[in-house]
Order: C-alpha cells, then structure tokens, then sequence
C-alpha cells in the first residue's frame, strides 16, 4: 500500500469530522472571541476551512513563502457566511485530497520550507509537514473551535466519542 493510500482513510475521517464542526459556525457570531489575544471565530474557522488545501501547496511546490521579499504577503479569504465557509472547505477538502491521492511516495521523503521573508522557519520532509502542519493543525483548531462553540451555547458534535451534547456518533 502506497503511502498516500494509507493516508487517504484518516484525511477522510477528519475532514468528515471538521466539516460537521464548521458546519455549526454562528454566522451571527464571526467577530467573537473568546478573549482578547484570541483569533475571532470567524478568522478562526476560516483557518480551518483553508488547512487542508495546504496539502495540494505541500506536494507540488517545494515551499511558501508567507511574507515574499518584495511580494505582498498572506492574505486570508474573506468569509462574511457559513455557506461560503463551508464552500471554502469543501474545495480545500477536494483539492487536498486529489493530491493526496496522487502522491507517490518519493514525494513524500522530499523537503519542503516554510519561508519568511526568504528565510527559512522550517525544512520537514513533505510527509512531516502533511502530518504536523496540515492534520495536527486542523485537529488542533478544530478543538479550539469546539470550545469557540461550548462557550457560545452552540452544541458541539461527537467527533472520537459522544460530546456532552451528542451521545450518538
């Protein structure tokens, strides 16, 4: 089984679980954060909704710059709607998962960089970034996320287990 293949279940099954999240986003409640250094929700669930498209920028280039020396730098997608939130990820989702699947394993032991400025932050095997800056991180706001969502009455799903608001999963 080729690396990619092996991959492929848990990108699914994350992404399903991601995609019920989002879908639970207040759109009345984009500008709320839950404290003063936080991400407002809508930023937030934005980044979460860009992550997976992350993998397409991983396996076909060999680095991001994310403030180009002389180039304007990262600007995220502006989302004013829950649909177009969902939207976004569901492009992301299609786009991540077709280069996924279309992988090979050589690519996956090449190095890839994240850049500032031209400097590097990090250099990981492209298997290393998919896995720590793609599907941890998604995972890791997705949580944020669902705390975003408890402290807003917004009921949170069951995503490894029944939630406090869903015993079903």
């Amino acid at each position: 089984m080729s690396l990619s293949q092996a991959l492929l279940a848990e990108f699914d099954h994350e992404m399903e679980n991601t995609r019920k999240t989002l879908e639970r986003v207040p759109e009345d409640k984009f500008s709320w954060k839950p404290h003063a250094k936080s991400m407002e929700l809508g930023r937030l669930s934005t980044h979460v909704a860009e992550l997976p498209g992350w993998i397409q920028q991983a396996l076909q280039k060999d680095s991001l710059d994310i403030n180009p020396p002389g180039g304007q730098g990262y600007q995220p997608p502006q989302i004013s709607s829950r649909r177009q939130l969902l939207e976004l990820f569901d492009k992301n989702v299609s786009a991540g998962r077709a280069a996924l699947a279309a992988a090979t394993d050589d690519q996956f032991g090449q190095p890839w960089s994240l850049l500032n400025a031209g400097k590097p932050i990090f250099t990981l095997p492209r298997a290393a970034v998919l896995r720590a800056m793609v599907m941890n991180h998604i995972i890791h706001h997705r949580a944020q996320l669902g705390v975003y969502l408890r402290l807003n009455d917004v009921p949170v799903p069951a995503i490894y287990g029944p939630s406090a608001d869903e015993t079903r999963f």
